[in-house]
């Protein structure tokens, strides 16, 4: 797919700071010009391509001998010798780690011109569409149409190209891949096998497509985002999952230039710059995909749980950022993330507290074998690991703490790792957290049907059960 769409900003004038240093000046091969692209406005910006190259880690750059023989024709031999600019990403990362947003952008577009574009999802992404608006330069934008977004979503693309006169270049699913798969599994299929097949064929593939057409890519993704698979990401980086319009691994660079920021702020940004948003955000959901696949977040919710809600939290990507989920192992259950060395990354336990005991195997069976108890008890299945877990500990603490002398015990019992398969099998477990209530004239538990997490929530549960 080619990409034709600039923006009418005029040409940035000078560099929004002196910290953001000047790229050197690529060698020039005329006007570049894809053979489906339509003819410019008049008020639009020729780019003259621009040869870049990235540099995969332990790897020489990359020469295309294709050219050699034609460019030997034509020129003498010491002119036909491509200057290629090699960057180490790794450093430049570093070196933008405490740039703002506008000049991490800047530095982007700057770098890449017109081989690259914005991802834009129809969320929060809109807040890069307006920082790139704000450098002055010219910038494309290009999105993943899956057939199953929402209308809001739809609403949204609409406003944004007005708003920026832009037109968003819209990339399509392979129709015959997403007929074989509804003919052969169902219109939902992904609630009962996962999501990821569905994903690759709306999605991945889709994106793999549009990437071939670029250098780079800018993302909105965020460290605070996602639990487990977002936490290190760098502002800018060699693609680990795709590949750019030069082929090969790390033809492609990818710019995450709001990786640091909280989503607060964000939203605290678009706020100020009065930019429009997603209508669905004002009913709750903050992270917004197809919409089979999302719903609005509630009370105590971390806000990916809004994705793929039926999964484990591990499962929260797609696959368009299939590099930051990192090799996990823990006694086979993926619960423990690797260190490069091969030793499993620890985990600091949470719901530590005088009124929450600490339920272990045995503890928990025999709660399982009683059918007459003394006191009822409501137990938390977690795992230290899960941002869900963590982000409900507060509510759990204060709960303990209210129910302390009330005669309802407050416990927790840790469910990932080895316990995995028995609370899967015993405990109802389908997703981190879950929440179980054990009355005390009854051997079976009782599963909490909500994610409302918030103290009175709990509360109002147990309270209708005593």
């Amino acid at each position: 797919m080619a990409f034709a769409v600039t923006s009418s900003s005029a040409l940035h004038s000078s560099s929004l700071s002196s910290s953001i240093e000047q790229t050197k000046a690529a060698a020039q091969f005329g006007s570049f010009q894809p053979l489906d692209r339509p003819n410019f406005r008049s008020t639009a910006v020729n780019f003259s391509l621009r040869r870049c190259s990235v540099k995969p880690l332990n790897a020489e750059p990359k020469r295309n001998d294709s050219i050699v023989p034609s460019a030997a024709t034509l020129f003498a031999h010491a002119e036909a010798v491509e200057k290629v600019e090699v960057e180490d990403y790794e450093i430049l990362a570093e070196e933008l780690e405490n740039a703002s947003p506008l000049q991490i952008m800047d530095k982007a577009l700057d770098k890449f011109g017109n081989d690259i574009a914005i991802a834009f999802s129809g969320a929060e992404d809109v807040a890069l569409i307006e920082y790139a608006h704000l450098t002055g330069r010219p910038f494309r934008v290009f999105s993943l149409d899956t057939g199953r977004l929402n209308p809001e979503t739809y609403k949204l693309f609409d406003e944004v190209e007005k708003r920026y006169n832009i037109r968003i270049e819209y990339t399509f699913p392979d129709a015959t891949e997403v007929q074989d798969l509804v003919r052969s599994k169902g219109l939902f299929s992904f609630y009962e096998d996962g999501h990821q097949e569905c994903c690759r064929v709306r999605k991945v593939r889709p994106l793999r497509k549009a990437l071939k057409g670029l250098r780079a890519w800018i993302t909105g993704q965020r460290k605070d985002q996602s639990p487990g698979t977002r936490s290190e990401i760098p502002v800018v980086q060699v693609d680990p999952v795709f590949e750019g319009m030069d082929g090969g691994v790390g033809s492609l660079v990818k710019w995450n230039p709001v990786a640091n920021v909280k989503g607060n702020d964000v939203w605290t940004f678009l706020r100020t710059m009065n930019v429009p948003v997603n209508s669905l955000h004002a009913k709750g959901y903050v992270s917004i995909g197809c919409e089979p696949c999302t719903r609005a977040v509630l009370p105590g919710q971390h806000e990916r749980e809004g994705r793929w809600w039926w999964e484990d939290a591990k499962a929260k990507e797609c696959g368009l950022h299939k590099g930051n989920v990192k090799e996990e192992n823990l006694n086979g259950h993926g619960n423990s993330t690797l260190h490069a060395n091969g030793t499993a990354a620890a985990h600091a336990d949470i719901f530590d507290a005088r009124s929450v005991v600490n339920l272990s195997r045995v503890g928990i069976e025999n709660l399982l074998r009683l059918g007459e108890r003394k006191e009822a008890w409501v137990v938390v299945l977690y795992a230290p690991w899960c941002r869900f877990c963590q982000g409900m500990e507060g509510s759990y603490l204060e709960l303990g703490e209210k129910l302390s002398g009330s005669g309802v015990k407050v416990a927790k019992f840790r469910a990932d790792g080895e316990e995995k398969a028995f609370a899967q099998r015993e405990l109802q477990l389908g997703s981190f957290p879950t929440l179980l209530f054990f009355p005390k004239h009854s051997t079976r538990p009782i599963k909490y049907p909500s994610e409302k997490r918030d103290v009175e929530s709990l509360l109002a549960f147990v309270n209708a059960l005593q």
